[in-house]
């Protein structure tokens, strides 16, 4: 009886030190997103220095197209609805859940990353590179951090769905799928920035 009593004290401890040692990962990752809000509040300080800085070439009003840029955001932000069905099924320990609106949610994810190499390729096409005045070179290191962002982001989900795939829904990978929500969502409040300031504002 002794002996039972000692094996679930000592799974109960086992259980409690991943806990613990999980959300003591989640709160680094908290961290690290302070650190990127620096970053990205730096280069929306840049952009907003450097905006008028055309140097005879194009505008904001000349070089953006806001309907093209909506369904970016539309692509950016369902993504954000369907990670967020993700981790409504890791909490119901539904894998084959999970998996399939981490795929949907990396589908989207690709959209929009493809998207934006296609704005970026067509405006470099036009002889609007980030090397044509300021406010191009500000422009391309703000959307261009962005999209580095959200690609890093879709490589992680890829590896991710992976693991999930050969071991499952463990410890590790919850406390991951976590700190990838945080990251994903944090993506999406940048870009709402990112599309108030530099392209809303920029055509209006």
């Amino acid at each position: 009886m002794s002996n039972i009593v000692l094996d679930k004290d000592i799974a109960h401890s086992h259980e409690q030190g991943h806990e613990d040692a999980g959300s003591m990962r989640v709160f680094g990752f908290w961290i690290y997103l302070m650190t990127d809000c620096i970053l990205f509040a730096t280069l929306f300080a840049g952009y907003a220095v450097l905006r008028d800085s055309v140097a005879g070439g194009p505008s904001t009003v000349d070089i953006f197209e806001l309907p093209y840029v909506l369904v970016e955001t539309a692509l950016l932000l369902l993504s954000s609805i369907t990670y967020g069905y993700a981790m409504l099924a890791m909490n119901r320990n539904h894998t084959g859940h999970v998996l399939r609106w981490l795929g949907v949610t990396f589908v989207l994810g690709c959209g929009f990353i493809a998207m934006e190499i296609n704005e970026f390729h067509h405006l470099i096409a036009e002889g609007y590179g980030p090397d044509r005045s300021g406010f191009l070179t500000a422009f391309f290191t703000l959307v261009g951090t962005h999209g580095a962002h959200v690609l890093s982001g879709l490589v992680w989900m890829a590896v991710l769905m992976a693991q999930i795939r050969s071991r499952g829904l463990t410890n590790t990978n919850t406390t991951r799928l976590s700190c990838l929500s945080l990251f994903w969502h944090f993506l999406d409040v940048v870009w709402i920035c990112v599309f108030t300031v530099v392209y809303l504002l920029g055509v209006v």
